[in-house]
């Protein structure tokens, strides 16, 4: 063990890899800044740089652009509002309300002690575990996927706690949005009504740019409220956590980052749904729920430490078994495979250099991107000096680019805008657009796994929920979609009774 961390250090901090480490790492933290590309976009239009490097250098450098695009989501996510990757949504939640009190340098300090810290322990996790944790996601077929699948979408009564009704409506119009598209079972279309750019489903980027930037926008034009830092011509400074703070929301980053790291480990799982599992979990957890959303640290810290967790979880499956744990491992499985590398459980054994190089790599980078991003968060806050007249347009025109270079589709941009103006009028009748993108998200994987689950089990429901891990995580579903109703029912009996 002592021999593989010393030999994956050495590969790291060879003067070559380790200055491609840091442009992966540059690269990474403005491909994820910028709204619409996404982290596995982000490592695909990195590929080409690798194409030229030795299979285990290029590894690390698609790591590192990996582990840094995941961070880079959450700069525009808390100056913008705008998720710069899926996985940053939930950072937007109280990530942007701390930017508008004018505390945008405190959430973004957070946001990046929380991803290095994240990142640190799942890669951690990756080298000490991989075999065991890889022999526990086998044991995940479709019908444990499905109660994974599930379990996200129970925490939507989390979301607002004031208003389940409407949020749970919000939640099953996601539901019903991700129906949209190619069955995926028997590949015919649904729902399209001859729209060919419909048949390849309702694209969740659009939407959640549409959902969060434009309806940010069109809030700001019918009622502004200036950000504090807006006009004051000085730059936000990244206000890292001090020690104090850190240790103050210890078990928030502990909790988070386990949960990103076993929710990455899930093939198709990722850390969309990691970071949306685990800033719910931290809902339904504190002693004062009501504060999120208004500007909570905690929440800050679960959604971006459990999506960088998320990105060490999704490297045990590839390492350990040759089965990626996400689209962007899937990317970078493609690169190893072009280079002749046989990927699979005995790449581990016999070439112990891949996995030291990608744990050492993965160590660097969140430790530099911490640096890197302070830099590149000064160059983007500083727009935070333009008028909105002048901001919002700007908004909108990088909303309609990211939207179009993700299929070069119009379509898109339509869809765009029309999550944009459904996301105005949900935010006028107090509807949920988080719960709609929840919907979304995991809608796909959840009906899919469950018919593949029924399909294998020749039509027997029973059989497919009365599995062990099945059965037990759809009981903790239930208990987290009825705790809400539960709970209020039994503060009314204590007031009706005092």
């Amino acid at each position: 063990m002592g021999d593989m961390l010393v030999a994956g250090f050495q590969i790291v901090f060879a003067p070559m890899t380790f200055l491609l480490i840091c442009a992966g790492t540059v690269l990474g933290v403005i491909f994820g800044a910028m709204p619409g590309v996404s982290a596995s976009m982000a490592v695909a239009l990195a590929m080409p740089f690798a194409y030229a490097m030795s299979p285990i250098i290029a590894i690390a450098f698609l790591v590192a652009v990996y582990c840094a695009s995941i961070t880079g989501g959450g700069i525009t996510a808390i100056l913008f509002k705008i998720p710069g990757t899926p996985s940053s949504a939930p950072t937007t939640f109280d990530g942007y309300p701390l930017a508008v009190q004018g505390k945008a340098g405190k959430a973004l300090g957070t946001s990046l002690v929380c991803s290095a810290i994240g990142g640190v322990v799942a890669a951690v996790a990756m080298f000490l575990l991989s075999p065991q944790l890889a022999d526990v996601a086998l044991k995940f077929g479709p019908s444990e996927l499905f109660a994974v699948s599930f379990l996200g979408l129970s925490v939507l009564t989390a979301l607002d706690s004031d208003n389940v009704i409407k949020t749970l409506i919000s939640g099953l119009i996601g539901l019903l949005l991700a129906t949209v598209g190619m069955d995926p079972l028997l590949a015919i279309p649904r729902f399209t009504w001859g729209n060919s750019s419909l048949l390849s489903g309702i694209e969740m980027i659009p939407v959640m740019i549409g959902m969060f930037a434009i309806t940010e926008v069109l809030k700001q034009t019918a009622k502004p409220s200036k950000l504090v830092d807006t006009g004051s011509g000085s730059k936000v400074k990244t206000d890292l956590l001090t020690f104090k703070e850190a240790w103050s929301i210890k078990w928030t980053i502990i909790r988070s980052s386990i949960i990103g790291t076993l929710v990455g480990i899930l093939p198709g799982a990722g850390a969309t749904i990691a970071s949306f599992l685990s800033y719910t979990t931290e809902v339904k957890m504190s002693k004062n729920p009501e504060k999120f959303g208004q500007g909570a640290i905690e929440g800050v810290a679960a959604s971006e430490a459990a999506n960088n967790a998320a990105t060490g979880g999704s490297m045990v499956p590839l390492l350990a078994l040759g089965i990626p744990g996400g689209n962007a491992a899937a990317i970078m499985m493609s690169a190893l495979v072009l280079k002749g590398v046989q990927v699979g459980p005995l790449l581990v054994k016999t070439q112990p250099d891949y996995l030291s190089s990608v744990f050492a790599s993965m160590i660097v980078t969140n430790i530099i991107m911490v640096i890197i991003a302070m830099g590149i968060a000064k160059v983007f806050s500083s727009i935070l000096k333009v008028p909105y007249s002048i901001l919002g347009p700007a908004i909108v025109l990088f909303a309609v680019i990211g939207s179009f270079a993700l299929q070069n589709s119009t379509g898109d941009v339509m869809l765009m805008a029309i999550a944009g103006i459904l996301g105005f009028a949900f935010s006028k009748f107090k509807f949920s657009s988080a719960a709609l993108v929840l919907g979304l998200v995991l809608g796909g994987m959840t009906e899919a796994n469950l018919r593949r689950a029924v399909s294998l089990a020749n039509g027997d429901i029973m059989a497919v929920i009365s599995k062990p891990i099945t059965a037990t995580l759809l009981l903790a579903c239930m208990l987290m979609l009825l705790y809400p109703v539960i709970s209020r029912m039994i503060k009314t009996k204590k007031k009706a009774t005092a």
